[in-house]
């Protein structure tokens, strides 16, 4: 959120982002409406034979064969909403939660989506806006926007998605955001792979501590022994 909110930089030269919720941004970004960048797609599948995509606000967009997903499902696809790879899908019913995403498969949507296609793809960067568009800050201004009686039933319907400012910063500076994003996010996957790693080794250590004990393989007014007594894991 700091990063495709403030840059890299937030010491730099500053403006005012012309937000509520947001006092100042970079000055040399540029602050445009969503019509600038984007148009809405109507391209329907003909055959309804291409791969159904879900649209989360967890995953993104991905092919539904890939998640565990339990609702009811149409007799015939044909007339679903076609999404190519670098389309912005949106969950119409859940663009308040920050579903959406762009999408890195051919597919098709359901027809109460909406699809939107860059005007321009070259002189953007898909995962900087994909970021910014699912921060709490956007998240909010895209809910302000929708229409609805309850959050429940909040719609974000095309003319108001693109009628909605967003920020823009220099090509090079969206892919420098990107990359140092992509950067910092794997250091922490490892550290949590590592943690989960672990976890199961602690579990296991612990159930055969338990299981030791009861069949009285440890004289339980001994030390507790390490785990690398036990043959689990090596020790560091």
């Amino acid at each position: 959120s700091q990063a495709v909110t403030k840059g890299l930089r937030p010491d730099g030269p500053m403006k005012d982002s012309g937000f509520q919720t947001m006092s100042q941004v970079p000055s040399s970004w540029r602050i445009v409406r969503n019509k600038n960048l984007l148009r809405e797609k109507a391209l329907l599948s003909t055959s309804g034979n291409e791969t159904l995509l879900s649209v989360s606000h967890i995953t993104g967009v991905t092919p539904r064969a890939e998640k565990n997903v339990n609702m009811f499902m149409a007799e015939s696809h044909v007339g679903y909403k076609v999404v190519e790879p670098g389309d912005l899908a949106i969950n119409t019913l859940w663009a308040w939660m920050g579903a959406l995403g762009f999408s890195r498969h051919h597919g098709i949507i359901s027809p109460a989506y909406h699809v939107y296609s860059p005007i321009n793809p070259e002189a953007l960067n898909c995962g900087y806006f994909e970021a910014l568009f699912r921060t709490r800050f956007y998240i909010a201004e895209m809910t302000r926007y929708s229409r609805g009686i309850q959050d429940s039933r909040l719609r974000l319907y095309p003319e108001q998605f693109l009628a909605l400012k967003v920020l823009v910063p220099p090509l090079a500076e969206q892919n420098r955001i990107m990359a140092e994003i992509r950067s910092r996010t794997e250091m922490i996957g490892a550290v949590i792979e590592k943690t989960r790693r672990s976890i199961a080794a602690l579990t296991a250590y612990r159930q055969s501590l338990i299981t030791a004990v009861v069949t009285g393989q440890i004289d339980v007014t001994a030390p507790t022994p390490h785990p690398t007594q036990l043959g689990l894991f090596a020790a560091e």
